[in-house]
């Protein structure tokens, strides 16, 4: 079927349809973010939230994780992120908040181990620089598992504090006053 049209209607029709570059391909971008995140059954709610990576080599690429960090991600056999640290990764690099649900071994708790590694950047002689608090003795030591793995090599200290008592024994009286 042919089209006919005035001159001025081609004009018309041709400007109604462009749209500016940038926000086509940023359209566009946004559009290869949702089919990715639907595809990976990522949920998201928020505003201007991070885009999820999609290979650890893009974490690198993208957020200078350290070295020996993704030296121990690949040797502790993970080849490809899985969806909750596809998105909750890059989400806490930039520092954002998050509130995060994912099945049991999904990868959670190498999840926010990775960017509060990257965020303490290197090891200091200044205490206890961060604390994660968990809801049971089996999870606190699953975790401490995974931060001493991913941890070594870095000279990162990674302990597991479940009494006052003991604390006081293994870091000295002193030690609550101190941290």
């Amino acid at each position: 079927a042919i089209k006919w049209m005035s001159s001025q209607e081609v004009k018309f029709e041709s400007a109604k349809d462009k749209e500016p570059a940038a926000e086509k391909l940023e359209r566009l971008r946004r559009q290869k973010i949702n089919h990715f995140r639907n595809q990976q059954r990522i949920s998201v709610q928020g505003t201007d939230i991070p885009d999820p990576v999609a290979t650890f080599e893009q974490l690198q690429k993208e957020y200078k994780i350290h070295p020996k960090i993704m030296e121990n991600i690949q040797a502790a056999g993970f080849q490809v992120p899985t969806p909750i640290q596809m998105q909750a990764i890059p989400v806490m690099l930039h520092g954002r908040e998050l509130l995060a649900s994912a099945p049991t071994g999904s990868g959670k708790t190498l999840a926010f181990c990775i960017p509060l590694l990257t965020h303490l950047k290197q090891p200091r002689n200044k205490g206890f620089r961060a604390v994660i608090v968990s809801p049971t003795r089996e999870l606190a030591s699953q975790t401490q598992r995974e931060l001493v793995k991913l941890a070594e090599g870095t000279g990162f200290r990674i302990h597991m504090i479940n009494k006052a008592a003991e604390a006081a024994k293994k870091f000295g009286p002193k030690s609550s006053k101190k941290f």
